[in-house]
């Protein structure tokens, strides 16, 4: 896991790892980083969720009790019923996003793969993403797992970020650059 000596430096990376080397003792990766996602997803999709895991006002047991009924309502293995619990405890659920980010990337490292967030004006096809995929396979050297995210914004083009590095190719980029170049 080349990649994951710099996550782990962070207080949500040692969590992440913690509940991997569970996770892999287990036998129950994918199980939990697929129950991850649903959270993530859930986090990033619903307001309250979101306002909840960061009110420090609300008590542990009231917290613990609504993470219960989302790992209910979402079908999460007991593992990480018991991680969520943890968190909500030790009052980190704050951490629970950045929790997700540095699981996917320490279990990505583990498969030997790199993730990509691709952001686009419209919704790539799944014909353009299995191309990209492949493209990008050939730059990185490794598998690649794409994360598709839509943003009308970028007008056209694509923003394609694996790690610290970026590539831009979108269309505000390019009118940004224009623009200031033509200020001088």
């Amino acid at each position: 896991m080349e990649n994951s000596s710099g996550i782990t430096a962070s207080l949500q990376g040692r969590y992440a790892s913690a509940l991997y080397e569970l996770a892999s003792e287990n036998k129950a990766v994918s199980a939990v980083e697929s129950d991850l996602d649903k959270l993530g997803e859930a986090i990033a999709t619903s307001a309250d969720l979101s306002a909840l895991i960061r009110n420090p006002r609300i008590s542990r047991e009231a917290t613990a009790r609504v993470m219960d009924g989302i790992v209910s309502l979402l079908d999460l293995s007991p593992l990480t019923k018991n991680f969520l619990g943890v968190l909500a405890n030790n009052r980190r659920l704050t951490a629970l996003p950045e929790i997700v980010r540095a699981f996917a990337s320490i279990a990505a490292a583990a498969r030997g793969e790199v993730t990509a967030e691709v952001t686009s004006a419209h919704a790539l096809t799944a014909t353009q993403l299995k191309a990209l995929a492949a493209k990008l396979k050939e730059r990185e050297g490794k598998d690649v797992k794409i994360k598709a995210n839509v943003d009308p914004e970028v007008l056209g083009g694509l923003v394609v970020r694996i790690g610290s590095t970026q590539i831009d190719s979108s269309i505000r980029t390019r009118l940004n650059s224009l623009a200031q170049a033509m200020k001088g």
